[in-house]
């Protein structure tokens, strides 16, 4: 805990709770794991040796640094797993000194069975949730890993296609954020609700799209591509959530929508913004836009340098 600060009781309670809800969930309370004849830890061990790169088999002290046990107690879990034929004990090829774990024959076969059946047992949990549910649970656990310190653990985002609410969060997004970057008032975010209404009322998915991009179940950005001509298509809304930048998230929902242009025939891609928009500007330029035209304007509240910026595709 921080020097300083006071953890409020309730707040551990719960975390405590949580925890203990978990180790009911996984069965690790239980003496054996998936019905077999093996604990836990003598799974896990196996998982790691299973899972390890062929070129450099873990040794135990490896091991031990990658789950966290006592050496000793490892060193017990494999000789257990050794002594029934599961894992192998042979010189490193890189170091005689140090004896390299790898799983026997029947190794392998065992722990199919094992990583079959915990497989399956997930899937009998996801299985219960809807396709929503089961995405904001694994996002989740995701944001669970990397809070707690799992540093294998990067949080990464996924584009998808606009699902009911979406819309509505899009254009709330851009009203809060706007606001609190740059001042612009409530009649920015009327704009976009009328941009986001337009798109969906008259939506012709042959020549335009919407994508949104989610992280940890999380929707953490957005880009348009809409119809201006037969030959030019219009960027329109891209939006990176705080949390979210320097990450490249914008660089490929411009490059999404760019791809989607040239597959649907456009020749040219055009966009509207504002000079104070500096890192959306830097995503344009390094896609290739050049800045056709600008003129001052009085909106949301604000004297604003409108521009429009296009490219050929």
């Amino acid at each position: 805990m921080r020097e300083g600060v006071n953890m409020p009781e309730d707040r551990i309670a719960q975390f405590r709770e949580f925890n203990r809800f978990h180790t009911r969930l996984v069965g690790a309370l239980n003496e054996h794991l998936l019905a077999s004849d093996y604990t836990l830890p003598q799974v896990r061990v196996l998982y790691e040796v299973a899972n390890a790169p062929p070129k450099a088999p873990p040794s135990a002290r490896d091991l031990g640094e990658a789950l966290g046990m006592d050496t000793g107690y490892l060193s017990r879990i494999v000789t257990s797993l050794s002594d029934e034929g599961l894992i192998e004990r042979v010189p490193s090829e890189r170091n005689a000194k140090r004896l390299a774990l790898s799983l026997s024959e029947n190794g392998r076969k065992v722990f199919k069975g094992l990583n079959d059946a915990s497989a399956k047992e997930a899937a009998a949990m996801l299985e219960k949730l809807s396709d929503q549910e089961q995405r904001e649970l694994i996002g989740a656990m995701g944001k669970v890993r990397r809070l707690l310190g799992d540093g294998s653990k990067e949080a990464t985002f996924v584009l998808r296609d606009p699902e009911p609410g979406d819309l509505g969060w899009i254009t709330y997004q851009h009203g809060r954020l706007y606001a609190k970057e740059y001042g612009w008032d409530w009649t920015f975010e009327a704009l976009v609700a009328e941009i986001v209404s337009e798109f969906a009322k008259s939506y012709d998915p042959s020549c335009e799209r919407c994508w949104v991009a989610e992280r940890e179940g999380e929707v953490i950005g957005s880009v348009f591509i809409v119809r201006q001509d037969d030959q030019t298509a219009k960027l329109r809304l891209l939006y990176v959530d705080a949390s979210a930048r320097g990450r490249g998230l914008g660089r490929r929902l411009v490059a999404e929508a760019m791809r989607f242009a040239r597959d649907k025939g456009y020749k040219r891609m055009t966009l509207w913004t504002n000079d104070v928009l500096v890192s959306a500007r830097r995503i344009y330029e390094g896609a290739g836009f050049e800045l056709l035209e600008e003129e001052p304007h009085h909106s949301f509240g604000k004297d604003l340098v409108g521009q429009v910026w296009g490219r050929d595709l």
